[in-house]
């Protein structure tokens, strides 16, 4: 047995191809209102950052929305936005200190699942770090949040479209490092789960592992197309040497519309690697930065 990444391994395939999508960002476009409204004001709170709040605030912005670190899993986000805030000079400056994350930052380099549920196993077993109940108390914070907050918001255009075409040719499956149950609300309450196979979420483990569970059935790396709107993804499926398509940050709708009416084509015709591939992620490694706007 797999543990929670089991359905991966019991989907039948259908098809030669196969096709994995990110959600958040990529297929709706619910990154901003998730981190600005439900991510980074449970951070200031939980965290204690209200006296550096600007500060705060800023560098998750751009740790989880418009960093090339866009779209990780929630833990190693907020290591990143813990180590960014405690090197800002303002933050020197106004006397915050971080508290002792050391078994954050463990966990978070030795757990192959990073979600609940693991984290909720961890503090089980390790009834005396105050830290890190705190820290399972700020993600279960965080789901209450989106799950109160964060409806309504449709697929980008030309989303239903493409799905409808690639389930022609393509089995698809979900992956994402949102928890599952969020995962699941958002994709059926606007009708479009029917076409997901799976949906993976972070409780199956890494967006690249949960692509090679899914290649276990026998997709040539060519007919496996990783669809993405950040880094990671596009890390995930070459772990994989899967195939690319990006969906660009801030053009979005533009990129669902060049898919749907040209690399789905290229792709189911065999036409899609190398030139093709190269200068879209080419032109997609220019939309997002490398160096937080206050150390350029």
């Amino acid at each position: 047995m797999h543990g929670p990444a089991q359905p991966l391994y019991d989907m039948k395939r259908e098809h030669d191809f196969l096709i994995c999508i990110d959600s958040d960002g990529c297929v709706f476009d619910t990154m901003e209102v998730k981190h600005k409204e439900c991510f980074i004001p449970n951070i200031i709170k939980y965290w204690n950052f209200q006296a550096v709040d600007k500060f705060a605030r800023e560098t998750a912005e751009y740790v989880n929305l418009y960093s090339k670190s866009r779209g990780i899993n929630r833990f190693p986000a907020l290591l990143e936005v813990f180590d960014l805030v405690a090197e800002r000079p303002e933050v020197i400056a106004r006397g915050y200190r971080l508290p002792d994350i050391a078994s954050f930052r463990q966990w978070v380099a030795t757990e192959p699942k990073m979600g609940n549920p693991a984290l909720e196993s961890y503090v089980a077993a390790h009834p005396d770090d105050a830290l890190m109940a705190h820290m399972l108390a700020w993600s279960k914070a965080v789901n209450e949040t989106i799950a109160d907050m964060v409806h309504g918001v449709p697929p980008f255009p030309y989303v239903r479209e493409s799905l409808a075409k690639m389930a022609e040719q393509a089995d698809i499956i979900v992956v994402s490092q949102t928890p599952n149950a969020a995962l699941e609300r958002e994709w059926a309450e606007h009708g479009i789960d029917r076409y997901a196979k799976v949906i993976a979420g972070q409780e199956m483990g890494t967006k690249a592992d949960c692509i090679g569970y899914a290649k276990t059935h026998g997709y040539a790396n060519d007919h496996v197309l990783m669809i993405g709107d950040a880094p990671g993804d596009l890390k995930a499926g070459k772990r994989n040497d899967a195939l690319f398509f990006p969906i660009n940050p801030s053009e979005e709708d533009a990129s669902w519309k060049q898919l749907y009416e040209e690399s789905l084509d290229r792709f189911f015709g065999e036409r899609y690697a190398g030139d093709y591939e190269a200068e879209l992620i080419r032109a997609f490694d220019g939309y997002l930065p490398a160096t937080p706007p206050w150390k350029r």
